[in-house]
């Protein structure tokens, strides 16, 4: 008899029935739609992004995790869970779903004045609207708080007065698609937020080509050249860096999730390849050597699973600290890889093609190791909650 690697602890008796409801609805997406798809889509770096985001915005994957507005108002470890099913696709499909929900729809709903919230998230629940986040700058990744871009009041002193937006960001999954960015700019007063409709003047989007990694994702650098926005485009409940970092720990809190789908895909595959390989006349699955890899990886990935289902539980009820997401997506993404490419040597040379999903998956985690924070920036939170002393600078 043999066991699937999550099998061994029993994870899903600790999932809900509706969690596990939503969890399978997008299992059965992900393998009747999207598998067969994704080496093609990956291949060649063209993903159909808006007819995927009018898929995900009938399953109410778009903000599922949100109140109203057309949103599905699902539990926070059923959002995690649907993470993971995407992911165990590819994490450039659950990129478009974290950025569309976490990071775009998520600062508009938290931050957002009654108007903005009207008049973008039920388009964007159902994937008519797509958004981006416009955070990150060329010079300015980790260190967000060293922002270049400047918003100015046209006639300071007028509560009426535009806005004028002046700058550039940098690796912007879907940013040449989004009808809608949210972007981050340093004012006066501090870092605020802003609604941009994405045909405003003076907006450019330019696609980043040549990527190895996430090449199933969109992801763009946008320039902004004296863009003129209304007094109602700031959001009006974001002042200072705490705004867009509040958008990224939802975002983190689904790499928990996300990073262990791409492992568990790698590692289910490669338990079935090595079942089917035959060297020196014996199924690779019978080697000493095999077995050890298979059981350290299933451990690892098991461990990632108790520890993403925790947090959900913990942010359920209310009391989840981003340094606990820290924890989550510091050691899931770095399992994730560490499994992927472990896999990747049990089927030698099979697995560099994408007839496999492993190095696939492994140059997409590469990413994913690295966006929403790195795991030194993570590592650094985790420390300066242990000790009360920032080490950043």
């Amino acid at each position: 008899m043999t066991r699937t690697p999550l099998s061994l602890l029993d994870t899903d008796s600790l999932i809900g029935d509706d969690d596990r409801a939503m969890r399978d609805t997008v299992r059965s997406f992900v393998e009747e739609r999207l598998k067969p798809e994704i080496a093609g889509w990956y291949e060649n770096a063209d993903v159909p992004v808006r007819d995927l985001a009018l898929e995900f915005g009938k399953l109410g994957l778009l903000g599922m995790h949100l109140e109203g507005y057309g949103c599905a108002g699902t539990s926070a470890t059923a959002y995690g869970l649907a993470c993971l099913e995407l992911e165990a696709g590819d994490s450039g499909l659950r990129s478009i779903v974290s950025v569309q929900g976490s990071l775009a729809m998520y600062a508009i709903w938290k931050h957002g004045s009654d108007a903005q919230k009207d008049e973008w998230l039920p388009r964007m629940a159902t994937g008519e609207a797509i958004g981006c986040f416009g955070l990150t700058e060329p010079d300015f990744g980790s260190n967000p708080g060293g922002m270049r871009t400047r918003a100015r009041l046209d006639a300071p002193g007028n509560p009426q007065s535009d806005w004028v937006l002046t700058g550039n960001k940098m690796w912007i999954t879907n940013g040449t698609v989004a009808d809608v960015a949210v972007v981050w700019a340093r004012a006066e007063d501090g870092v605020r937020g802003f609604v941009v409709p994405t045909d405003t003047p003076g907006f450019t989007a330019t696609e980043i080509k040549h990527k190895m990694s996430l090449r199933a994702s969109v992801t763009a650098e946008l320039s902004l050249d004296e863009v003129r926005l209304p007094a109602s485009a700031m959001l009006p409940e974001a002042r200072g860096l705490s705004g867009p970092l509040s958008c990224l720990t939802e975002a983190r809190f689904g790499i928990v999730f996300g990073s262990l789908g791409a492992a568990r895909d790698c590692l289910e595959t490669t338990i079935a390849y090595a079942a089917e390989r035959e060297i020196f006349d014996r199924r690779l699955s019978s080697y000493q050597l095999t077995q050890a890899k298979l059981a350290d990886m299933s451990v690892e990935l098991g461990k990632g699973m108790l520890l993403a289902l925790h947090l959900g539980r913990l942010k359920d009820e209310g009391r989840l600290p981003a340094e606990a997401v820290s924890i989550g997506k510091l050691n899931n993404t770095r399992e994730a890889i560490a499994i992927a490419r472990e896999c990747r040597t049990i089927l030698g040379a099979a697995g560099i093609t994408l007839e496999y999903p492993l190095m696939r998956h492994a140059n997409n985690l590469e990413s994913v190791l690295t966006y929403e924070g790195t795991s030194e920036v993570h590592q650094l939170v985790i420390g300066q909650a242990l000790t009360g002393e920032s080490a950043f600078r």
